[in-house]
């Protein structure tokens, strides 16, 4: 794959990588224990003190929020690794058969990890 088709997807990668980013920001914070990890926003009021529907209303957002949170965090470690594969010179490679990714696939999806061929097998 030539050097401006790479550029242009790395582009794209940055770009969806910065979106995730701020998406993750809206349900969750990063652990600080391991920065590359999310956790979803727990509710902030005082469980012992509301009243029962505030606190149903509190879980259910966590719940939402953590949902959101693993599909989003999920997407990022996607765009995380198609970014190191272009560091590493790998990119745009089945990680099945070592095929190149057909043009229209990487177009619809950079951050994809095999070709149309093995597209429902597992990695």
């Amino acid at each position: 794959m030539d050097k401006s088709k790479i550029k242009k997807y790395k582009d794209s990668l940055l770009e969806e990588k910065s979106l995730l980013e701020k998406d993750l920001e809206t349900v969750g914070k990063k652990n600080p224990d391991n920065p590359a990890d999310w956790e979803a926003t727990t509710p902030e009021e005082n469980i012992d003190n509301a009243d029962r529907n505030n606190v149903a209303d509190e879980i259910n957002d966590y719940e939402n929020n953590m949902a959101i949170l693993k599909q989003l965090e999920s997407r990022l470690c996607e765009v995380n690794k198609a970014l190191e594969k272009i560091e590493k010179g790998t990119y745009g490679k089945c990680e099945i058969s070592g095929e190149l990714i057909e043009e229209d696939r990487l177009n619809a999806n950079p951050a994809a990890r095999t070709c149309k061929k093995h597209i429902n097998e597992k990695i």
